[in-house]
């Protein structure tokens, strides 16, 4: 008998997913035809274990996809928890930028499963979104940054970190692209009182 979507998994089991997911994302990222069964020996599971998580490759991919996604998502609060609200938000682009790369790195695994016949949505970028909502919000009332820059604004000034080359030296790149958007965030906050002239 299957648990419920809903119900926690035990602790054990919840070790298994997140270790297959670990795995999962870099095999993947190598090879969008990664075999499943080099997957679960490389995590540590038996076959039973892994389908009885992952079904599907389908199921696999996306469920690497939309883990990864939440994971940045979640890293705002904690960010914010230790961090002034816009060094979190900087720290916080820098796992963005982490994401994108290895999102790049599955694009074909992406795209295999969203191009087959009847195949899944991509999930949508919802949590991301909010995140950076959450940022610029706490951000703003602080005074750190420029009022008014919506969320939306901000992915499309940072929407160059998805023409970044994964395979190449991309840490670099993005740090530039991120900090060159930072200082534009940074220019006419309310708190910034370096003299323009």
């Amino acid at each position: 008998m299957r648990e419920k979507k809903d119900t926690p998994l035990r602790s054990d089991a919840q070790r298994n997913r997140e270790r297959i997911l670990e795995v999962a994302l870099v095999e993947l990222t190598r090879s969008a035809d990664a075999p499943l069964s080099v997957i679960a020996k490389k995590a540590g599971v038996g076959q039973g274990t892994f389908y009885r998580n992952f079904p599907s490759r389908e199921a696999l991919v996306l469920e690497v996809y939309r883990h990864e996604m939440q994971q940045v998502a979640d890293a705002a609060s904690r960010l914010l928890e230790t961090s002034a609200p816009d060094r979190a938000l900087r720290e916080w682009m820098d796992r963005l930028a982490q994401f994108a790369m290895a999102k790049a790195g599955m694009a074909e695994a992406i795209r295999q499963t969203l191009s087959a016949s009847c195949g899944p949505e991509k999930p949508g970028h919802a949590p991301v979104t909010d995140a950076a909502e959450l940022l610029l919000r706490a951000s703003e009332a602080a005074g750190t940054i420029r009022p008014g820059v919506t969320a939306d604004d901000f992915l499309l000034a940072i929407a160059g970190l998805w023409q970044i080359d994964p395979a190449g030296d991309w840490q670099p790149r993005s740090a530039r692209l991120l900090d060159l958007v930072m200082d534009g965030l940074r220019a006419g906050a309310p708190g910034n009182t370096a003299d323009p002239c």
